[in-house]
């Protein structure tokens, strides 16, 4: 049967089974650095929710998916805390 979800859909369903890393209280490039190899151990298509303090994340993490290829599926802020939820290239 065919899938006639929306890449929205599913990005949607991958983000309910992501794996998630806390990033709280480092710095740059810290943040950056750990979501690298986080990344690198993933499947492609997994996702990863990343918790970070440092302000400097929401500039780098959106160039991070950028320049590597992957989604930025979602960022926000909620108190001190940002959060990015990330889909990782296709292979």
């Amino acid at each position: 049967m065919p899938d006639n979800s929306s890449d929205s859909e599913q990005d949607t369903r991958a983000s309910d089974e992501c794996q998630e890393l806390d990033a709280s209280g480092l710095y740059c490039p810290e943040p950056v650095m750990l979501l690298h190899n986080k990344i690198r151990d993933i499947a492609a298509g997994d996702v990863v929710r990343l918790i970070a303090t440092d302000p400097s994340t929401t500039r780098d993490i959106p160039k991070f998916c950028l320049y590597l290829g992957h989604k930025l599926l979602d960022n926000g802020k909620q108190g001190d805390k940002y959060y990015y939820l990330i889909k990782k290239k296709p292979a």
